[in-house]
């Protein structure tokens, strides 16, 4: 066995080409013990610097530098642009189930279509990351690739060698070629570490791991994607170096060829050994250092697999079972009020912090007065919290067997709860308070928070520690004196956390802004009841932000989508003169405050209402929302008994179901492809 005193032997004593295999053979060694087997040799520093002198070793004498080294995962040049790939096999998606029927409907089907009594079955965890394909030429990885469409992925294989669970180079003398899949997934302590820094840096903070690794996948330097330490696990293996017969032999295979397999794969002879894998998960999967939606069945003998096939993209002999969302019961300590930008105050609760699905949860939306007060919520309740949709966390319930007998029940403060404790007032038929103080900085924090987010003018370095930053030094009193930052250039070298480059960087993003079209305009001003989607309906009806301040309740109105209530709030905005101001401000800074939306490319969705649920492979959701509004079509958030088409990508959930229950058409990604190509 190679050891740490191979390892300390003198340059000297070989000549630099076999001191660089040893290295590599070294390194490779400490690599399968580390992630295969979890029983380290080493410490990490000890592995460091065996790293650190092969890189040095290489950076001298570039002729010794193989593909295969392990010094290709540190990341190298930035990536100009990822290309797209065809995969020499469609990736496929699994159908999901939710209930014990819907098991046993599966074994039914898999039983009557191979015309056997029973199957064997492989079960294995889902993890919660994004589909991975890797080919090997001649022992070597030679590409990474998305999952994209099934189809087509982006290939993204400077970032995938960063990952050091990926060999870069097989372990089997025999397998040479190989076509190998698997999921990048992020361990919960290395996002909760991200998000952290994230949030002393004063940047947005990440959602989930998943999202995280999407985007790690597709940054463009590769080195930033190998500081976020991903992870990989191996499930599938297409070859022709070598005959496997069953899938608990290709997971073996995979094992032997260097890949990290699945924390817990069972070969189960019967369908109620597949439900109580199922239930076993689903009780212990808080113990897993990383996040699962469920878990993955798949008829374990190939050649059933072959005779089974599949329909549409999805294949006949597999399927995921998907756990619903995770929950947690914490102590509620307080309930405080949250000031949004448009003035609406609504109540948070503050909480225990306690970790859920991957991240530590301290604070969730009460959404506002009714919901409290139909929870029947007092401080220092024991809470039920939840995520939905595995993103957002929300109190779900309330456990008031241990309340204390003179608790009292909550109630909605009248004041606002910032320095200038101006009134607040709800108005008749409303759910939401709010407060109309102008000058409240609360708001202004938040329309600021807005203004520069992603989805509006995407300004970057313009995060919430900066803004509360430049509000604190008199620095931000308006959104217009975002485009006045570049002249205190010297003020903000002043602040903490400031050096020149990041100041550049945040100067760069205000300038780019100014490109953003003249709808993303309309949506980042903030204008109650005027998101995206109707910023993007009133920029095609009313070409110039003028024309728009201009118009009156009958012309908004007699807009398609456009009705009484965002027409009042248009016209309440344009009569605000400080609003009007903010506008010639912008305008003077050089924003676009015209020019026509993308024209309609056809009106054949015309009153129709869409919503997009879950994950698309082929587009992202954006994306999906434009063709639906290029087609005259209307893309909402929710689902009720007007919507027209329910879009359902992968990992669908509540809207989905709420579709079912109301009787909405669902298409899936394959249908709403075909539905825009004829339209």
């Amino acid at each position: 066995m190679l050891s740490l005193f191979d390892a300390a032997s003198e340059p000297g004593s070989t000549d630099r080409a076999e001191r660089a295999a040893q290295l590599r053979e070294l390194i490779r060694h400490h690599d399968v013990l580390y992630y295969q087997h979890a029983q380290p040799e080493i410490t990490d520093r000890a592995y460091d610097a065996l790293l650190q002198e092969l890189i040095d070793l290489e950076t001298a004498h570039p002729e010794l530098r193989t593909i295969d080294s392990p010094t290709q995962r540190v990341g190298g040049a930035p990536i100009a642009d990822f290309v797209t790939v065809e995969h020499r096999t469609p990736m496929l998606s699994l159908a999901n189930s939710y209930t014990r029927d819907e098991v046993l409907d599966f074994d039914r089907r898999v039983r009557e279509g191979l015309g056997i009594d029973s199957v064997s079955y492989v079960c294995e965890l889902k993890y919660d990351g994004v589909a991975m394909s890797l080919m090997y030429e001649n022992g070597v990885l030679v590409m990474g690739a998305t999952r994209g469409d099934g189809e087509r992925g982006d290939d993204v294989t400077a970032n995938v060698r960063t990952i050091r669970s990926i060999p870069l180079s097989l372990a089997t003398s025999d397998i040479r070629n190989a076509v190998v899949r698997g999921e990048v997934y992020m361990l919960e302590k290395t996002f909760l570490e991200i998000n952290q820094r994230a949030e002393e840096a004063g940047d947005k903070l990440y959602a989930n791991p998943r999202n995280l690794t999407a985007g790690t996948l597709k940054q463009k330097d590769s080195a930033m994607a190998a500081s976020r330490k991903l992870e990989f696990v191996a499930y599938y293996i297409e070859t022709s170096d070598r005959t496997i017969t069953t899938h608990a032999d290709s997971i073996t295979t995979l094992a032997e060829m260097g890949f990290v397999t699945g924390r817990a794969v069972q070969t189960c002879a019967t369908i109620d050994e597949v439900l109580q894998f199922i239930d076993r998960w689903d009780s212990e999967r808080d113990t897993l250092p990383f996040q699962i939606d469920g878990i993955v069945v798949k008829v374990n003998t190939i050649a059933h697999q072959r005779e089974l096939g599949a329909v549409a993209r999805s294949p006949r002999w597999a399927f995921a079972y998907k756990y619903e969302a995770q929950k947690a019961r914490t102590t509620l300590l307080d309930i405080t009020l949250q000031v949004g930008r448009t003035g609406v105050v609504t109540p948070v609760a503050e909480l225990q912090p306690t970790l859920l699905a991957g991240s530590t949860i301290s604070r969730a939306t009460l959404h506002n007065e009714d919901f409290v007060q139909e929870l029947g919520l007092c401080v220092g309740d024991t809470v039920v919290i939840e995520k939905g949709g595995d993103v957002i966390p929300k109190v779900s319930g309330v456990d008031t067997s241990a309340r204390a007998d003179d608790a009292q029940p909550w109630s909605m403060p009248h004041h606002c709860p910032c320095p200038r404790n101006a009134a607040l007032h709800r108005p008749e038929g409303e759910a939401n308070w709010y407060c109309d103080d102008g000058q409240c900085p609360w708001q202004l924090r938040r329309r600021l928070e807005h203004f520069a987010s992603r989805d509006a003018m995407d300004i970057d370095g313009l995060g919430e520690r900066a803004i509360d930053q430049f509000i604190t030094a008199g620095l931000l009193t308006s959104i217009a004196d975002i485009y006045t930052l570049a002249k205190r250039r010297d003020d903000i070298l002043q602040l903490d956390r400031w050096a020149p480059k990041s100041v550049d960087r945040l100067l760069a993003g205000i300038e780019a802004s100014k490109n953003q079209p003249y709808a993303r305009v309309l949506f980042a001003l903030g204008i109650r009841f005027v998101g995206e989607g109707v910023a993007k309906i009133l920029a095609r009806a009313f070409p110039s932000i003028d024309m728009l301040l201009a118009a009156t309740h009958e012309q908004l109105t007699s807009v398609h989508e456009i009705g009484s209530a965002i027409a009042a709030s248009v016209i309440e905005f344009a009569a605000d003169p400080a609003a009007r101001a903010l506008v010639a401000d912008l305008r003077a800074a050089g924003l676009q405050v015209e020019g026509q939306a993308p024209a309609l490319l056809s009106n054949a969705f015309e009153g129709k209402t869409f919503v997009v649920t879950g994950e698309l492979t082929s587009m992202s959701r954006n994306e999906a929302h434009s063709a639906i509004e290029a087609r005259g079509g209307k893309a909402a958030g929710s689902v009720s008994k007007k919507t027209t088409y329910v879009v359902a990508g992968a990992n669908a959930g509540s809207k989905l179901t709420k579709a079912t229950e109301l009787g909405v058409p669902v298409l899936d990604e394959d249908a709403f492809r075909s539905l825009l190509e004829t339209s």
